[in-house]
Parts: structure tokens; sequence; C-alpha cells
């Protein structure tokens, strides 16, 4: 029995349109996590975008910070009274005091879970956005995360596991360079490539565990029934060819294509 398809599509760059999107793997309802590094140049977009916005402790200081220098030609504190965080979450140990109340006094949830040191800021603030999704439900969920690249080593891979721990939501890690998404296994995948966004180079890395038999169009090196693992072959460096690229897999894969300097 052939796999359902999943479809992926990072039109959630592109600027808004004036009409409901006729593309359903554009229908979706979007969450904004934000991360304790850097913004990347496309935070104002994709916090407009976005029906639920939260921050994860320390990445309430980048958005207090980063915004106004995102936004220079407009006033700092009406900059940073209209990019207000719905919720902020962790266990509150990097955000600075006077953030924390500015955010506060402005009406954002404070959730305090310095108790919970089994999970990470990220693993907190997804689970707070399946309990109070933005849409009906989750099935049309896509959690947009800031800042999850770059910094320590440690954190990334703690970030690349929760795409593992919750791999029935869709999340996409992101920063200025590159977007990073699971493929769960059982799916095959559909990625729609937008060349004015996104690419050339991408990787499909099998991190959780080696793949017996992966098979792709659309890349300038396909696989076919094609053997990866750490200590063998990993596609990375890869080309995307073309508007669409399609990936089968007996293992969770993980996605990453390059976005371009002017997303």
């Amino acid at each position: 029995m052939p796999l359902p398809t999943m479809t992926h599509s990072s039109s959630f760059l592109l600027p808004s349109p004036s009409h409901p999107p006729a593309d359903p793997a554009d229908a979706v309802s979007y969450a904004v996590v934000v991360l304790n590094q850097r913004l990347p140049r496309f935070a104002p977009l994709l916090w407009t975008r976005a029906q639920l916005r939260v921050c994860a402790d320390g990445g309430a200081n980048r958005v207090f910070d980063g915004m106004p220098e995102l936004l220079p030609g407009e006033d700092p504190e009406e900059v940073r009274h209209r990019y207000k965080p719905d919720a902020i979450k962790g266990d509150m140990d990097s955000i600075r005091p006077e953030v924390k109340e500015y955010y506060s006094n402005l009406g954002a949830q404070i959730v305090d879970e310095s108790h919970d040191q089994d999970t990470t800021d990220l693993h907190k603030c997804i689970s707070f956005i399946i309990r109070n999704p933005p849409g009906p439900d989750n099935s049309d969920l896509c959690i947009l995360v800031l800042g999850a690249l770059g910094g320590r080593f440690d954190h990334e891979m703690g970030n690349i596991n929760v795409l593992y721990r919750f791999s029935s939501i869709r999340i996409i890690l992101l920063s200025d360079d590159s977007s990073i998404f699971l493929l769960p296994r059982t799916h095959s995948h559909e990625i729609r490539v937008d060349p004015s966004i996104e690419g050339p180079h991408c990787g499909l890395i099998p991190m959780g565990a080696p793949s017996s038999s992966s098979t792709t169009t659309g890349l300038r090196w396909n696989l076919d029934n094609t053997s990866m693992s750490y200590g063998g072959l990993v596609s990375t460096s890869n080309i995307v060819d073309g508007e669409k690229v399609t990936v089968t897999s007996d293992t969770d894969l993980i996605w990453t294509i390059s976005l371009r300097n002017h997303a």
C-alpha cells in the first residue's frame, strides 16, 4: 500500500497574499517560537503571520532588543508594544527582569517551569502550543522556531531532538541561512521549492537511525533505494534541480535547505 503524501512549503517566507491561499499546503495555522539567539531578518514577517507567539525564556530579550533593530525606521517603543509575545515560557533563568516586567504589564502570559529540568525550553514551548493551538485543532498547525540554530552545539542537537519528540507536529527550525524539518517515515514527502527564497543547496540527514532505503526525485544527485548512515553516506551539499523534490525513506530523515539572503 502506498504511503500517504505529506506536502511541505516555505511559502510562509513570502509576503502575505491578498487573497486566501489556493494551495492546501498554505492553509495552515502558524505559531512562532523565539529562542535565545539573534533574530533572523524575516522575524517581523513571521511574527505577523503567526496566530500565536511564544518566547522561550531569554527569547523575550531577543524580541525586546532585536525587533527595533530589524525595524530601524520606526519608534522602538511602538515596535516593542506591537511585537508583544502571547506567552513567555521556560525556567526563567535568562530573561532580564525588566523585560519580564515589561511584557507582563502588556498582558503576556508568564509561565515559570523552573521545576522541570528534564526538558528544554523549546520542548516546553511546543507542549504549550499543542495544548493551546491557534487553530481549531492541531491538524493544520505549523510551528516556526526562530533562533534554533547557531550558538552552542548541544542546544542545536536538543532542538533537533524536539523534531523527533513531536514527530506528528510540523515544526520548522529557522535561521538566516537555512531551514530544517523532519520527514517522518510514515509518509512520502513532496517538498515544494520556491527558488526566489530558498535553495539551491540542501541535505537529507539520517540523524535518528540509519536508513537502508531512501529514494528521491528533483535533486542533482538523487538517492535510489540508497543506504545512508553516520560513518557511511550522508546526503549533504546536494542541489535542488527544480521546484519539487520527493522523498521516501524507511526511517525518519532531517531535510535542510539553504535560504536566500533576501528572503
